[in-house]
């Protein structure tokens, strides 16, 4: 989207106006009317196509941007069709099952929220994808929690913070190669110069989670027990079952790229289902596009591995595609650029150079809702700013995960957050206020540059 050009330069109060406009629809919308994101997205795109056009912007051209922004979004779309059909491949093999079960059988309840923190950080760093790692682990651990009666809020905060710890500091991750290879500084040096600001996050996270959990579950050990049991009863708990997990952290480590590695990774599951069920092409074919749909009889456990599918991402889907396609309007009629040059226009210092770049990176999120767009153009934004006041590379590199990869799922209308709700069935509104690695981490980085500690100059070695 960033190679979209602008056809006009619109004045700074006209673009701040609309910006401000744009927000205040979504926003009011969502919070207040309690509508779903596309309907204010969508009238968003009606404004813009106004603006423009008062502008004598031609029709063709206002379509041409729209359709160049959705575009940008088609391989996430292809993504998120094959998450899909992982989620309903690991219920009929016995993954996500079997996960469940275990963690029923290893998990205290009494640190449950610290440990879901902890699990997620592992799988996410292993596998480096925040959105596989929610969609996987992250169901299993919100079917816990809903058997054992915990806050699913607090539960999906847990799995958020962990899964885009992860996402930040994995090497497999490809936001954290992307934000090393847009301001050139060694992808290990960079994940290194990340620990000043993610070892205390993580830290005090791990901390609140820990506080956060309570001494005894809201349900009793006999509950669990009867849950296990029904587990049990569908047939599906086996060993071989986490089968297809090893494969996806394997082909991950390997460095196959992810929708390979998870059209590989649903096959082995559908193999896998064949040990304990015998189903017909017809049924597999039904399953991964409407997903599986359980039938024990059970109305608890009937709801929690009833998920999955292709059809399960279509809202999603729906949602990417306009929130990209009214951010290929905003690139189309300058308001984007017409706000980033403002913005570095006003740089002095090494404080207001850390603090402007990553509310550049929040607002890209919060305006656009794209991740990988707020590390792009806040890297292309501010490479010389940073210049100018002798500061390294790698300091904006972490600015640009710190509020840019990690913000990107605690705003309702972005792909990640879109992603996260449709996938585990708590709404981002929800879980934002505990997702506490996501909220620290912007907070550190612009404490730090207010206070000079842990930034690097280009003289330094």
């Amino acid at each position: 989207m960033h190679n979209i050009k602008s056809v006009i330069t619109p004045r700074f109060s006209e673009a701040i106006l609309l910006t401000a406009i744009i927000l205040v629809l979504i926003s009011v919308s969502i919070i207040k009317f309690e509508s779903v994101p596309h309907i204010p997205i969508l009238l968003s795109i009606l404004l813009l196509f106004g603006y423009g056009l008062l502008k004598k912007v031609s029709y063709r051209t206002l379509e041409k941007g729209l359709v160049e922004g959705a575009g940008a979004g088609m391989s996430a779309v292809f993504l998120f069709f094959f998450i899909g059909m992982l989620i309903s491949s690991w219920m009929i093999s016995g993954t996500i099952p079997t996960l469940i079960f275990t963690g029923f059988t290893l998990i205290s309840m009494t640190f449950f929220y610290a440990i879901v923190f902890i699990v997620t950080s592992l799988i996410g760093l292993s596998i480096g994808s925040s959105l596989t790692t929610v969609a996987t682990i992250g169901v299993a651990f919100i079917g816990m929690a809903t058997a054992m009666d915990l806050s699913l809020a607090i539960t999906a905060g847990a799995i958020v913070s962990g899964a885009f710890f992860g996402d930040k500091m994995s090497p497999l991750s490809d936001t954290t190669n992307l934000s090393s290879t847009i301001v050139g500084v060694d992808l290990f040096e960079h994940i290194r110069n990340m620990g000043w600001t993610t070892i205390p996050a993580f830290a005090i996270t791990l901390i609140l989670f820990g506080l956060l959990s309570p001494e005894t579950a809201g349900t009793t050990v006999q509950d669990v027990a009867v849950f296990k049991e029904g587990l049990s009863a569908t047939g599906m708990i086996h060993w071989y079952a986490i089968i297809p997990l090893i494969v996806l952290i394997l082909l991950t480590f390997i460095k196959i790229p992810a929708l390979m590695a998870l059209a590989i990774s649903t096959m082995t599951a559908i193999l896998v289902s064949f040990f304990h069920q015998s189903s017909t092409a017809s049924e597999i074919f039904s399953v991964l596009f409407s997903g599986y749909v359980s039938s024990t009889g059970i109305s608890e456990i009937d709801s929690l591995l009833s998920r999955g599918g292709m059809e399960s991402m279509m809202f999603t889907v729906a949602l990417v595609l306009l929130a990209l396609s009214m951010g290929g309007l905003l690139f189309t009629l300058g308001i984007v650029q017409r706000l980033l040059s403002t913005v570095e226009s006003l740089l002095k210092k090494v404080s207001s150079v850390i603090a402007a770049s990553a509310l550049t990176a929040i607002g890209i999120n919060i305006l656009i809702g794209e991740q990988y767009l707020s590390i792009l153009l806040t890297g292309q934004a501010f490479k010389e700013p940073f210049d100018k006041v002798g500061l390294a590379g790698k300091n904006l590199s972490r600015v640009m995960e710190d509020a840019g990869t990690v913000v990107n799922p605690l705003v309702p209308w972005s792909v990640c957050g879109i992603f996260i709700t449709g996938v585990i069935g708590v709404s981002t509104l929800d879980y934002l206020p505990f997702a506490f690695f996501c909220l620290l981490s912007p907070i550190l980085t612009v404490l730090f540059g207010f206070t000079g500690k842990t930034l690097t100059y280009k003289q330094e070695k």
